[in-house]
Formats: structure tokens, sequence, C-alpha cells
């Protein structure tokens, strides 16, 4: 990782794992492996939304081009969203894709999502089928997405989806001591 990404995310890293602010919006980060390139962030569902209740599991990996280029994020727990893939999480949210700015950091990404969360874009889907239902179906969404939470991002299911997360990491840690 070029040296100004690595010092710009340790440094965002620490102000998203010490923010009062962020804590109070039930939002976590924590590394993954030792370099930061690779983080898991977990956001919590906002209130008043089908996704209440909820904790969601982030993969986020850092390029080497940070901060001028926006950090890779995907869901890991499975969402019923408009702007999030129900197959493979990827995420359509402009200041991830054109609209970044160098000047954004970790802590104005890991907020965005959860506002998306609470503030759909069905006009600018990145799952089709699920854009398609929060129009014509409102309610039939809503339990949908209501129903996928807690399923899959429930208290239990989370627990389950990091200590399954904390396998992976153990496995590559051992391959790579054996190659």
């Amino acid at each position: 990782m070029a040296n100004i990404a690595e010092a710009r995310i340790k440094r965002e890293f620490k102000e998203v794992v010490k923010s009062e602010e962020v804590a109070k919006c039930h939002i976590k980060v924590e590394l993954v492996n030792d370099t930061f390139t690779e983080l898991r962030g977990e956001i919590a569902g906002p209130p008043d939304t089908p996704y209440e209740g909820g904790n969601f599991i982030l993969e986020i990996k850092i390029p080497d081009t940070y901060p001028f280029n926006p950090p890779k994020v995907k869901f890991v727990t499975k969402i019923w969203h408009p702007n999030i893939s129900s197959v493979t999480g990827a995420i359509c949210l402009d200041i991830l894709k054109d609209q970044w700015a160098a000047a954004m950091t970790l802590r104005t990404v890991l907020l965005s999502l959860q506002a998306l969360l609470a503030a759909a874009e069905p006009d600018d889907p990145q799952d089709a089928v699920v854009a398609k239902q929060y129009k014509e179906n409102p309610k039939i969404f809503q339990d949908t997405a209501k129903h996928w939470t807690h399923i899959f991002a429930g208290d239990s299911k989370v627990a389950m989806i990091t200590h399954m997360l904390e396998l992976k990491q153990i496995k590559k840690i051992a391959i790579s001591h054996h190659s």
C-alpha cells in the first residue's frame, strides 16, 4: 500500500473508532489484517426503516490509490434494498463511484451507507427487481426487507457471520505459513 494511502487510512480508521458520533449511530470498523488494506465494517439498520434491529457487515477494501479513488465496499450480510445487490452485496452509491472526492473519508462512507438504508434511490438501482417492487408494491417491499433483516441481520446471524469471517482469516494465515 502506498505511503499516502496507508497514512490516511490509519488516521481515518482511528477517527472512526474513537468518534462518539459514529458510535451513537451504531457503526463500527475493525481491521481484517494488519496492513489496513482490508477492513470490516458494521452498521446498524436505521430506526423506523425495515432494517431497524439489523446489524449489517461490510467488506471494505482500500486501494493503493486511496484517497484519490474510493474504497471498494460491499455488503456481506444479505439485504433487500434497491441500491444493494441481493445476490452479491454490490452497492450503487455515487460517492463509491464517480462522485468520490479525495476529501471524503471512511467515516463519510459508513455514514452515507447507513443513510442509504433510510433513503433508497430506486431510480438508480443496483437491483432492478427490488427497485421495481419498492416502487410498485411498497408494502410487499417493506415486508420482504423486514423479513430479510430478521433472517440475515439479526444479532445471532451477525455473530455467526463474524465467526465465519474470523475462521476464513485463520485459514488464510495457516495456508500462507505452509506455502
